[in-house]
């Protein structure tokens, strides 16, 4: 089966990451022949470094990778074809699409979302208003009735391996410039849009009772507010020490993940890969203009804490909304001071073991479109 997958480059990372997965994924594990066209590639290239930037098509990892520019080349369409996050695919390509004998599988790949209402959209068809193609909303998903997440197999085994391998974590981090950890340490990954209050987070942390090291990823928000207080070079200010990490690989990016104690993520695509990683984690959705976005981090927190105890649902609620901008900044010190407790390890990973009871989305993906070829 034929995949052509098409991907505009919006928050720099979340999207292309979502898509390079996807299109990995199905070439690696479903003998797909996969086209990834990507509007810009130098973003791109800071996910998968052996990217060149200046091709127009190149191959990685098996994936045939296309420079999607404008105006649009002539080229056959694919036996499916996947527009990423609503992107508009070039005219003259829908046109070629509907001129086939058998037109392509067309796949509308959503945003992921916790609410309800996921269950009753997905999969749902929209025939396009001129044209005989017809257009399939896929919504991922945590529960059945969606399309569930991206998790290739083998990844909680080898999670698992790293995880319980005492020194796995001590010798990734070296690898990466990060000294060992200090008896007692508490290590936080740190990845933020810029509307995170990253200065008060810190100020809790350099005031909390334990000792805390803060990784932070080179030209992102979270390490630029570091620069600015002197942390971006392994000084300690009080509890608190910082490293900056360079852009990794997305499998280097899992390690990371796997060798914290907590981890703040944002968007899409480090949002899952946080919640496979089985630790406690802080996520910053996507900001929206009226805080429309916190219909989605409300209906991920009920879901993520339904089987947690009050407390814990209430400090971890009231760290979340501060996170997000719904709360005064004021309440992070008392919540960061609660969260060394044995709770949320134990949160995470009982959330962890239930990712995938729907199957993995490539899977899900590939057999809702050869069903309808």
């Amino acid at each position: 089966m034929r995949w052509d997958i098409f991907c505009t480059v919006i928050d720099n990372l979340g999207d292309i990451g979502v898509s390079w997965r996807l299109a990995r994924q199905l070439a690696a594990e479903h003998g797909a022949a996969v086209r990834l066209w990507v509007d810009d590639l130098a973003a791109f290239q800071r996910l998968a470094p052996a990217l060149d930037p200046e091709a127009e098509v190149q191959t990685l990892e098996g994936i045939e990778v296309r420079r999607w520019a404008t105006p649009f080349a002539a080229v056959e369409p694919a036996d499916v074809v996947v527009e990423t996050f609503g992107c508009d695919l070039p005219e003259p390509y829908v046109a070629a699409m509907a001129a086939r004998a058998h037109a392509p599988v067309w796949i509308n790949l959503e945003y992921l979302s916790a609410e309800s209402w996921v269950d009753g959209c997905h999969g749902l068809p929209s025939p396009h208003p001129r044209l005989n193609l017809t257009k399939f909303f896929f919504f991922p998903g945590f529960e059945h009735g969606t399309g569930g997440l991206l998790i290739e197999g083998g990844l909680a085994a080898r999670r698992l391996a790293f995880q319980s391998d005492e020194h796995a974590a001590g010798r990734f981090l070296q690898s990466i410039g990060v000294p060992p950890r200090t008896k007692g340490e508490t290590l936080v990954s740190l990845f933020c849009y810029p509307q995170a209050p990253v200065g008060a987070l810190l100020d809790a942390l350099t005031a909390g009772g334990r000792p805390v090291r803060v990784l932070a990823f080179a030209g992102t928000p979270a390490a630029e507010v570091l620069a600015a207080r002197g942390l971006a070079i392994g000084r300690r200010e009080g509890a608190l020490m910082a490293h900056l990490l360079p852009f990794l690989s997305q499998e280097n990016y899992d390690h990371v993940l796997w060798s914290c104690d907590w981890n703040f993520v944002r968007g899409e695509d480090s949002f899952v890969r946080a919640q496979l990683a089985a630790r406690p984690l802080v996520w910053q959705a996507y900001p929206q203009r009226g805080d429309a976005h916190r219909g989605k981090v409300d209906a991920f927190l009920g879901r993520y804490l339904e089987d947690a105890n009050p407390a814990a649902r209430a400090n971890m609620t009231t760290l979340w909304s501060v996170w997000n901008g719904f709360a005064a900044p004021a309440g992070l010190a008392s919540a960061w001071a609660a969260c060394g407790r044995a709770e949320y390890p134990e949160l995470a990973q009982r959330w962890q073991q239930r990712l995938g009871a729907q199957g993995d989305l490539a899977t899900n993906l590939a057999k809702f479109c050869a069903e309808r070829l």
